[in-house]
């Protein structure tokens, strides 16, 4: 049981560092999702933080003056199992005692080619901030606009499976955060 969830936990801590930016827009979080998939004994596996906040400011036409803030509750992570979903809650974990939250904060929007943008910004899981890029694609149809992308990151950088878990042989250090966000156009 230890596995598996120590596997769902470096996916959850991945996923704290997704963001996406909206023109002015309101997020529909029962639309939206963020996960984050590790590998355990090479095996994919793959969580869901349930409860997460965006303020989303985005224009493609003006995109140097987008930024984008993700607040994601880390105690919300949802491995499929209520004793994984506890133990991913714990000190060598996410330690949601002590760092309730993790957050993206962008310091710049750049376009990348079509509908694709690079966004620049901090990456914060339990305590530990990372600089990041986030590719981002931006997808407008009718009154609502989707962002999806994909950012690997390195679970030991954020202490995420400390202690007996430190050790990459068993979980993979690489953690991918997924975000598909969802807006409605102001």
């Amino acid at each position: 049981m230890r596995t598996p969830l120590y596997r769902w936990l470096l996916a959850a801590s991945a996923a704290t560092v997704l963001f996406a930016s909206a023109a002015q827009a309101q997020v529909d979080t029962t639309k939206s999702t963020v996960t984050a998939t590790s590998k355990q004994m090479n095996v994919p596996v793959e969580g869901k933080f349930k409860k997460f906040t965006a303020q989303l400011d985005f224009d493609p036409a003006k995109p140097a003056a987008g930024s984008a803030n993700l607040s994601i509750d880390t105690g919300s992570y949802d491995l499929g199992d209520e004793s994984y979903n506890k133990q991913a809650t714990d000190k060598d974990w996410f330690d949601t005692a002590h760092f309730p939250t993790a957050t993206f904060t962008s310091t710049a929007i750049a376009p990348a080619g079509g509908t694709k943008f690079n966004v620049s910004g901090k990456l914060t899981i339990k305590g530990k901030s990372q600089n990041v890029v986030v590719p981002v694609t931006v997808t407008s149809q009718g009154a609502t606009q989707t962002f999806d992308g994909s950012l690997p990151i390195k679970r030991t950088q954020f202490d995420v499976g400390s202690g007996e878990w430190k050790d990459t042989s068993v979980v993979a250090d690489e953690v991918v955060i997924k975000f598909h966000l969802v807006s409605t156009k102001k």
